[in-house]
């Protein structure tokens, strides 16, 4: 642990890639952690239609792909690793990799993203990867002609509905409300769309099947009501969790564990920074994550200047 970086990014998605370019250009000593591909969670996104600069709209994947070639021309040093552990030692931050290796740094940005909620239920553990998947993107193609659920009422529930009409003959989405919280015009395609037929106030209670998904069990949030639908998959789209674990005990979570900064990406602790969908904040979009990426590198530039 002998080299101490000015800047390590925790995380590769919008928002850590943004921070490494601004911080690049500041001739920061910088190092991305990435415990997969750069790009996070955009890589699965089917089309992506509300990136500025791009009106006809681009694969999530080809988005990703232009910021990791932009960053690249500024030279990327990237380490494939997942961190498990961020402690202080004194102003030095030391961050703690599955496997052991520690490294050393003067600032930190985490950008380390969120991953899927899951319902919870009987089945859903033992089906995963056998007919419950949480991303259309992946997995669509394996359900051609055939029937799939979809759980959610948000954007990428809808959004992910829409993209499986193109391979199943039949989609339902199923919402525990009985209006959708998606954007309008998520919504004006979906109800459009004759693939997608919409259970409303209802809730999964089971996933059922031995060696695949059979179908699942339903509950009627009004009238109590439960019955079984026949389906060959079943699609999660029910929220995000933080990937905020390694630093419970470090940092100031809220209620659901997405750390606390103020406006400019600083958390309470002085050279340690978030930024992107980990983040306390009301919208969480890609645009938004790039923004939060970019504050944070100018913050911790300004912060090392002054040490």
């Amino acid at each position: 642990m002998a080299e101490i970086y000015d800047l390590v990014i925790i995380g590769g998605g919008p928002a850590g890639l943004t921070a490494y370019l601004y911080a690049a250009r500041a001739r920061l000593n910088t190092l991305l952690i990435e415990k997969l591909a750069p790009g996070g969670q955009v890589l699965v996104t089917d089309f992506v239609e509300n990136y500025p600069g791009f009106p006809e709209g681009l694969p999530g994947w080809e988005l990703m792909e232009k910021f990791t070639a932009h960053v690249k021309k500024l030279g990327f040093n990237q380490k494939t690793g997942e961190v498990v552990a961020l402690t202080l030692e004194g102003e030095t931050k030391k961050i703690k990799l599955a496997g052991g290796e520690e490294l050393a740094a003067r600032a930190v940005i985490i950008a380390t993203g969120a991953s899927p909620n899951k319902l919870g239920v009987p089945g859903e553990e033992e089906l995963t990867g056998k007919g419950v998947s949480y991303c259309a993107t992946c997995d669509g193609p394996f359900f051609r002609d055939q029937v799939v659920a979809v759980v959610g009422g948000g954007n990428t529930a809808v959004q992910e509905a829409i993209f499986l009409t193109k391979f199943a003959r039949k989609v339902y989405l199923i919402h525990r409300r009985d209006q959708l919280r998606a954007q309008k015009i998520l919504q004006e395609r979906a109800f459009a769309n004759p693939k997608i037929e919409f259970i409303w106030n209802t809730v999964v209670t089971e996933i059922l099947g031995r060696e695949k998904v059979e179908g699942v069990r339903l509950k009627n949030r009004k009238t109590g009501e439960e019955t079984e639908l026949s389906v060959d998959g079943v699609f999660i789209f029910i929220g995000i969790r933080p990937q905020s674990d390694f630093v419970k005990d470090l940092l100031k979570l809220d209620e659901k564990g997405f750390i606390i900064t103020d406006c400019e990406m600083r958390t309470e602790i002085p050279g340690l920074f978030a930024a992107g969908d980990v983040r306390a904040k009301a919208c969480r979009q890609i645009i938004t994550a790039a923004g939060d990426g970019a504050t944070a590198a100018y913050m911790a530039e300004h912060y090392l200047a002054q040490k």
